[in-house]
């Protein structure tokens, strides 16, 4: 596949999966081999490990969505830059809701094998984050 062909899979990817939260779409879209290296070692393998980081991600932040800014491709490599926001209304590594929202920068980078994301890098602003929910001091 062409670079560009392999950021269209990434943007399908982010707006179904991540902004629509349909669990189905990973099915379609994400490689039965895929690892993501930003998500803890008990969910980083496989399209299980996916879908429970989606289904955590939505019961932390039910209208979570990342909005892209920026991407380029590469072969095979697709970076996004963009903004990540969500409300806190479930549980967030033991802190309860805040009912606070979020919107913070983040970079993630994805390599796509045979049409369907094979693997996951992040840079994320985990403490901005944290304070705009209030949970960390500004």
């Amino acid at each position: 596949m062409s670079a560009e062909e392999n950021k269209a899979v990434v943007r399908r990817y982010i707006e179904k999966v991540w902004n629509r939260h349909n669990i189905d779409a990973v099915d379609e879209l994400v490689s039965p081999d895929y690892l993501n290296h930003a998500a803890s070692d008990e969910y980083q393998r496989g399209i299980a490990g996916v879908k429970h980081v989606l289904n955590w991600l939505v019961a932390v932040f039910p209208d979570h969505r990342f909005d892209i800014e920026d991407a380029v491709a590469d072969e095979d490599t697709v970076a996004v830059r963009g903004t990540c926001s969500g409300t806190h209304e479930g549980d967030l590594w033991g802190i309860p809701a805040t009912g606070e929202r979020f919107a913070v920068q983040q970079v993630h980078w994805f390599r796509v094998a045979d049409g369907k994301v094979a693997e996951h890098w992040a840079v994320r602003d985990d403490l901005g984050m944290m304070r705009q929910l209030g949970i960390a001091p500004a």
